[in-house]
């Protein structure tokens, strides 16, 4: 379930997180690269283990990948936008498809309310975002309309050093 968009009948049901699992994953969150060795003594278990249990969370889908946290401006993407898209009821999966093949699409979710899909895209500058909206987006078939909210600033609240995480 690396997109957590695949069918949620394919994959286990989600087995009960013990106080262990929930350290493990408060760590993993904090330092994605720390090493079995560092987890394991973290948590008090042995690196077997931590291992196993590691293992475990990433078959069970709930560690669903190891990633870097980038500063898209200094990665030559001055340009961030959030996109809300009303698309064709029942057209969900179709989209979402069309829209993970899209250069600098970070986020996608399907959401309530005023519009069906919240995406969010990092682009090289204003005009490839207009090109991404105007051309790309627009011109799939099942979306019926766009709006463009542009980032000016961004803060990262992924957990680190300096922000706890809700795993009790």
């Amino acid at each position: 379930m690396a997109d957590g968009g695949e069918d949620p009948g394919r994959i286990p049901p989600a087995r009960p997180l013990d106080s262990i699992d929930r350290a493990i994953l408060r760590l993993l969150q904090t330092d994605g690269r720390a090493s079995i060795r560092s987890v394991a003594d973290r948590v008090h278990v042995s690196r077997a283990n931590a291992y196993a249990r590691i293992n475990r969370l990433i078959d069970d889908g709930v560690i669903r990948g190891f990633s870097a946290r980038v500063n898209h401006e200094r990665a030559g993407q001055g340009a961030s936008a959030y996109i809300t898209l009303k698309i064709v009821q029942n057209s969900w999966r179709t989209v979402r498809e069309q829209l993970q093949a899209l250069p600098g699409a970070t986020h996608i979710a399907l959401v309530s309310g005023d519009f069906d899909v919240l995406l969010l895209v990092h682009t090289q500058d204003n005009q490839s975002l207009r090109d991404l909206v105007l051309t790309r987006i627009q011109s799939i078939p099942e979306v019926l309309s766009t709006r463009t909210l542009l980032v000016f600033e961004e803060t990262d609240l992924a957990p680190g050093h300096d922000r706890p995480t809700e795993l009790t």
